[in-house]
């Protein structure tokens, strides 16, 4: 069977250019960042918020719907819409800032990506846009009214889908090569009656001229020509072609800030950004250049769609100036690409029998792959100002990230959601590469190694959180993300990258220095970090100063940095086959990893342990300034957390390293303490494997008890954040007369820990049950069938912890699979999204999933690790119990 084409080009070089330089690398949302806060309080979801952002030119990212620039986000296409109601173009998705959602930040729009290869020679996504006025209004004000305890009010909410009086408008792209993109925007009307629709396909440059840098003075320019072609200039990436199709007109404005709007400052030029705009919404010509000239310009197409019918538009952005006929080959191209996506998702599903499972696993790439968006950030000059500004720089008071005047990013990253989380995000990032490394080995790769470059990772060690600061702490999961990538890659390709392992080994070597240095405040191997990604699943802050004083000694925490050890044990062993010398490192990690188990087992100085023998569970240690320690009872996902830490070593592969074996049997034999700490190291399991992790058989089985309970942790839908048993019994933690408390939420959060944008008391997540599946396949790898549980707990069914971790698997995969009634668990109760025929065969992948019912919840777009789907169905057919069909859970 030939390699397919596409294949062909993923393969083809390695970084972000060729076939790749042209992508869908635009946000689609760069107000309320904090890149484009320049408040002096860091107060970024006001100092730019919606309303302003048709006005304001961005000094660090562009946002469109549906497009498409550059691999450095020079030369930007969008599309923009009018349905002759609303007051302002449809350029942009709204959404509620931050502190005007009731659960943080809330995208307000019905929008799906349906599709792309690696190299996005093909990609199609799907815009639902009222005919009636937007509810902007409305979502704002209802919105307001709610509190926490209430549901988020979303478009579908307000009724303006109910009579189908909507477009459903489809947006394609076709490369014809490197340099010569074909779109297509195909429109259809779903309502009873005739409805206008005004499309405006849109070109800009990023505005990087008008911030006072001497050498970036160079202003590109767009010209029209003849109606129907717009000329592009740039210096850097040469000259190109918009052929636009019957277009009607093309306008012309330039991407500069509204000043006089916004600030009551006179313009530069009267043709300023929201100059199209106001000209398609008033009919007023004196805001966009009659000389058809500028760095922003669309062309202009006004349809009235009979009912039912549809419209398309065709358009072509090509390095090819000359183009007599550039209409003549469109159709073959698109047919072309389309086909050669089907052979390259044919050969990547093969082995996923089922279509459903097919079409939820191909969406799953399409998101992950149409997240992708070009990040740019130069810390130091953000901190700074620039010299010219919109209005002048008054400082900061408060300087976010001002300890990382390192930092300067800018590349092409995988987002968590591209309009509510439309930043970088490092252990989200972390989960991205599995399923990318599935389409892109490369691209999953490059993103693992980027993070460490001397631009991203702090001179003390520490990997960058996110946007908001830096400093957090998130899990350290990227030693074992690189194993898993160094895995699927020599899978997918039979060899694996032992470059990408060493080259990435030595940066996590200073990443791990600094938690051992920074986050293991005792000296005795107990980690604290922060909150750990987990934000508001304990009874404190634990990224602030806790109210008690004093500090928290963390299950998790010490769980995670077990994990790492044990990933950095498992590369430095692969690296050794090929350079012996390694065998160093391995033996390090090994001792490393034996004292932190040893510190878990045993008691401290008060008698104490992360290990409570009567609820037998892992749970935080407090440590109070009057030198008492106690316990915080909460059964949540921190106490699971220690399962992550499992490797195998097998006898095969510590033959091949003799100075690793030796020192290895030499702690083994004089250091008997810490040798009885691995279950039955000198009893070979299965395949002659030995285990290395913080459970032994006892406690495992009494974790994985209460795991699986379904009136604790295990939902229809997955693992809880949290158990079930604190609906009835919430914790209670009282200071100073004050209670605090941690309850099972299964939905949206109840507290503003995070913005309250999250929540890790109750819902399902999908990157945290990933982590078990694997852990407990790790370990089936060890027991083989010998060593079963009952699952569900309380069932009378016994299982190997193989068929439990595929069951589980099974569960996740549920809530996008039609249950008996042809529900989709994630759309809960909404009837449009469950039975109408125009959003059959759309999903939609979130942030986390309600604990109860599987509903969808939080971003609506987070693929970045929700994609992980994609992943779990790879595993369910691999590893599917002997006699369990794969829809057996659906039915139950």
């Amino acid at each position: 069977m030939s390699t397919p084409a596409e294949k062909l080009r993923v393969n083809d070089r390695p970084d972000n250019k060729g076939w790749k330089k042209w992508g869908p690398y635009l946000s689609e949302r760069s107000w309320g960042t904090v890149r484009e806060d320049y408040s002096p309080y860091g107060d970024a979801w006001n100092y730019v918020n919606h309303d302003m952002a048709r006005s304001r030119a961005y000094r660090w990212g562009e946002e469109g719907i549906g497009g498409i620039s550059d691999n450095k986000g020079h030369i930007c296409l969008a599309f923009a819409f009018w349905n002759h109601r609303d007051s302002i173009l449809k350029e942009r998705m709204f959404g509620l800032a931050g502190p005007e959602g009731n659960h943080g930040e809330d995208v307000k729009e019905l929008y799906y990506y349906l599709d792309s290869t690696p190299t996005h020679s093909y990609m199609k996504m799907l815009y639902k846009y009222p005919q009636q006025e937007f509810p902007y209004n409305r979502l704002v004000v209802e919105t307001m009214r709610r509190t926490r305890y209430d549901f988020e009010f979303e478009l579908l909410d307000t009724g303006i889908f109910d009579k189908d009086e909507y477009f459903d408008i489809f947006i394609e792209y076709a490369k014809a090569d490197e340099n010569d993109l074909l779109m297509k925007v195909t429109v259809y009307n779903r309502s009873a009656k005739p409805a206008p629709l005004t499309l405006l396909p849109t070109i800009w440059f990023r505005n990087t001229w008008s911030w006072g840098y001497e050498q970036y003075a160079y202003k590109p320019m767009l010209n029209g020509i003849a109606g129907s072609q717009i000329e592009v200039n740039h210096k850097q990436l040469g000259k190109f072609k918009l052929y636009c199709e019957k277009a009607d007109e093309l306008l012309f404005c330039d991407n500069e800030t509204n000043t006089e709007r916004l600030y009551g400052r006179q313009n530069q030029t009267p043709y300023t950004k929201d100059g199209i705009n106001n000209f398609i919404i008033t009919g007023h010509r004196e805001n966009i250049n009659p000389n058809e000239i500028g760095t922003k310009a669309a062309a202009r197409y006004e349809k009235m769609i009979g009912a039912g019918e549809s419209y398309t538009i065709r358009l072509r952005f090509s390095d090819k100036t000359q183009l007599l006929t550039p209409f003549g080959n469109f159709d073959d191209i698109f047919e072309l690409r389309k086909k050669e996506a089907d052979e390259f998702y044919d050969a990547l599903q093969k082995n996923v029998a089922d279509p459903e499972l097919r079409a939820i696993q191909r969406q799953a790439y399409a998101g992950m792959l149409w997240n992708k968006q070009f990040y740019y950030y130069n810390v130091n000059e953000w901190l700074k100002g620039d010299p010219k500004m919109p209005v002048p720089f008054q400082g900061r008071v408060y300087a976010r990230n001002d300890t990382w005047k390192h930092m300067y990013t800018a590349n092409i990253l995988s987002m968590p959601d591209k309009w509510e989380y439309p930043w970088f995000a490092a252990w989200d990032l972390a989960f991205h590469t599995l399923t990318l490394a599935r389409l892109d080995p490369h691209f999953a790769k490059r993103q693992l190694a980027v993070i460490l470059r001397e631009y991203y990772m702090h001179p003390n060690g520490q990997i960058p959180a996110y946007e908001w600061n830096f400093s957090d702490v998130n899990p350290p999961v990227h030693a074992w993300a690189t194993w898993k990538v160094y895995e699927i890659d020599k899978e997918l390709n039979g060899t694996g990258d032992i470059g990408f392992l060493e080259r990435v080994f030595h940066k996590l070597l200073l990443n791990f220095t600094w938690w051992v240095n920074r986050k293991d405040v005792a000296g005795n191997n107990i980690f604290g970090g922060g909150f750990l990604g987990l934000d508001n699943i304990g009874v404190f802050d634990r990224s602030q100063p806790l109210p008690v004083g004093g500090r928290i000694e963390q299950a998790d925490g010490t769980g995670w940095m077990a994990m790492y050890t044990l990933n950095m044990l498992r590369i430095a062993c692969e690296i050794s086959l090929v350079r012996p010398s390694y065998q160093d490192m391995a033996s390090k990690f090994f001792e490393h990893f034996l004292h932190i188990a040893a510190a878990m087992s045993n008691l401290g100085k008060h008698n104490i342990s992360l290990w409570d023998e009567e609820d037998q569970f892992y749970y935080d240690v407090l440590h109070t300034p009057d030198n008492n320690a106690r316990l915080l009872k909460i059964r949540s996902m921190v106490g699971l957390i220690p399962l992550f830490a499992v490797e195998i070593l097998d006898e095969d592969m510590l033959s091949k390293l003799p100075d690793f074996k030796r020192r290895l049997e030499w702690v083994l034999r004089n250091r008997p303490d810490l040798a009885s700490l691995i279950s039955r190291w000198h009893e070979p399991g299965k395949g002659a494997t030995h285990l290395l992790s913080l459970l032994r058989g006892h406690r495992m089985k009494m974790l994985l008890k209460r795991m699986f309970d379904e009136t604790e942790f295990l939902s229809d839908y997955g693992i809880r954040a949290l158990s079930k048993y604190h609906e009835a019994h919430p914790y209670e933690f009282v200071l100073n007369g004050e209670v605090f408390r941690v309850k099972y939420v299964p939905a949206e959060s109840e507290t503003s820990l995070f913005g309250g944008n999250s929540n890790w008391r109750g819902p399902v997540w999908f990157p945290v049950n990933f982590l078990l599946i694997d852990s407990l396949l790790k370990f089936y790898q060890y027991y083989g069938d010998d060593f079963e549980v009952e699952y569900p707990t309380h069932s009378g069914q016994v299982m190997s912890i193989k068929d439990t971790a595929i069951l589980l698997a099974d569960r996740l995969i549920n809530i996008f699979r039609k249950d008996f009634r042809g529900h989709i668990p994630a759309y809960g109760s909404v009837k449009k999204l469950q039975q109408d025929p125009h959003f059959r065969g759309l999903y939609l992948f979130f942030e986390y999933f309600h604990g109860d019912n599987g509903c969808g919840l939080g971003a609506s777009h987070q693929t970045g690790w929700t994609g992980l789907v994609a992943d779990l169905i790879e595993y369910v057919y691999k590893y599917q119990p002997e006699g369990v069909t794969i829809t057996s859970a659906v039915n139950k």
